[in-house]
């Protein structure tokens, strides 16, 4: 099949003392677990895409450090219609303290409902590509273990 789309997703890494947030969500009948964010909007720039993200799933306003990543390779979506090509932007945010949203220790502390969601801390140095559901993700999560331990400077 051809692929004639684009899905183009906006994430988010937000950092505390070594650990970087991640949220374990129930769409489409399975748990998956990737980075905070979502889809792009039409109408709507990244940045602004992330903003909202993060105001809708955490109600929490973020600030914008630095672009961190943008798919440079051929990714077809793998939970939606197999025509779409897969773009990923990643930026490391920041918001104030203390923190306005909750989190769990407990991967998938969640009920098998669709929209369900929670959210988890993380050490950046004890992340694992098979924590994520998706290919992107599992791909960032060496590129931002690298950031971590200096190997890339962003």
């Amino acid at each position: 099949m051809a692929v004639n789309q684009f899905n183009i997703r906006v994430y988010g890494f937000l950092i505390d003392n070594g650990s970087v947030l991640i949220t374990d969500e129930f769409r489409l009948g399975i748990y998956m677990t990737k980075f905070p964010g979502g889809g792009l909007q039409f109408g709507e720039g990244t940045i602004d895409c992330l903003k909202r993200e993060f105001m809708e799933e955490l109600k929490t306003p973020i600030e914008i450090i630095s672009h961190f990543y943008t798919t440079d390779f051929y990714q077809p979506t793998t939970l939606l219609p197999s025509d779409m090509q897969l773009f990923n932007v990643y930026y490391i945010v920041t918001t104030e303290k203390p923190y306005g949203f909750k989190t769990t220790d407990t991967k998938n502390d969640i009920p098998a409902f669709d929209g369900a969601q929670c959210f988890r801390w993380v050490r950046i140095d004890q992340l694992t590509e098979e924590e994520f559901t998706f290919p992107i993700d599992r791909f960032i999560v060496g590129e931002l273990v690298k950031w971590r331990n200096g190997e890339i400077v962003k």
